[in-house]
């Protein structure tokens, strides 16, 4: 019998889980996620599901912690894979799973970088040659937004004064201040937006929404140009909360724009900024 090449059965796999009724958010990583590993493995010539062995899976997963995804992101993503390769073989789409001896890479509990003030100035300097990356990095700095925040932003969401990030999987809607730093570069790149229909700031010079593994990959080299390989743009995130503990502000209200679920996860970070009491201050610090 012949055999569907992985890329084709992978549409089928997400139909499956519009089925089961899983959240668009978790849909939308589960495609992001494969179509990354079913790109690695064409290239490796492994097209159909039995051509796979569980090495180039752990090759891939060794690929991605060289580009620098956390042990955190790339775990997710072998649990994407794991449960993909289960459902061809209940499919009856292959007689084996290459991903079942495939170890998650060691996630160690340390406590999460920042960077400091010289540090992320440097960042913002080596992008002023790239706008949309330039805004990206300063809306994470100025606003703790998520990476796949910025990637599902879209224009009908800003305002002058706030910007609205809509609900998905399990966080609420919420409404984010946008400072002056942030608004100029995001109205910076505006300006120099490829003409497109698209709903969503962050494109492509084809039109289409920037993917998450896109903006990583973007960041993670201006990371490198400004001399700053250590981090990546999950520290760019943790930065924002640091700096906005530091300068005194409310706990509660940091909480509420981060997106935390709970104010204990917002506490931890007390620890990093080296503060024993949280300020009262209602307003935002500008980086």
């Amino acid at each position: 019998m012949t055999q569907d090449p992985i890329k084709n059965l992978l549409p089928k796999f997400i139909e499956s889980l519009k089925t089961l009724g899983r959240s668009p958010a978790t849909i939308l990583a589960y495609r992001s996620d494969l179509e990354q590993m079913v790109d690695y493995l064409i290239k490796k010539e492994k097209v159909l599901p039995d051509a796979v062995r569980s090495t180039d899976l752990d090759s891939f997963r060794d690929a991605l912690l060289a580009d620098r995804y956390t042990p955190k992101s790339v775990s997710r993503k072998l649990n994407a894979v794991k449960t993909f390769f289960r459902w061809m073989v209940d499919q009856n789409f292959t007689t084996s799973d290459p991903s079942a001896t495939v170890a998650h890479p060691k996630i160690e509990n340390s406590l999460p970088k920042f960077l400091t003030q010289l540090e992320y100035r440097a960042l913002r300097d080596v992008t002023r040659s790239d706008p949309r990356i330039g805004a990206i990095v300063e809306l994470i700095l100025q606003t703790g937004m998520r990476i796949s925040e910025v990637a599902n932003l879209k224009t009908a969401d800003l305002k002058d004064s706030e910007f609205k990030i809509e609900a998905y999987a399990t966080q609420p809607e919420r409404t984010v201040p946008l400072n002056r730093p942030a608004k100029d570069a995001l109205d910076g790149y505006l300006a120099v937006r490829p003409k497109s229909d698209s709903p969503y700031v962050f494109i492509s010079k084809n039109g289409k929404p920037l993917a998450v593994r896109n903006i990583r990959a973007a960041i993670s080299r201006f990371m490198q140009k400004a001399e700053l390989p250590t981090y990546s743009v999950n520290d760019l995130r943790t930065t924002f909360i640091v700096e906005n503990l530091k300068n005194e502000v409310d706990l509660v209200l940091l909480s509420q724009v981060s997106g935390h679920k709970r104010l204990s996860t917002t506490e931890r970070y007390l620890e990093l900024a080296k503060i024993d009491t949280p300020g009262k201050k209602q307003a935002l610090v500008e980086l």
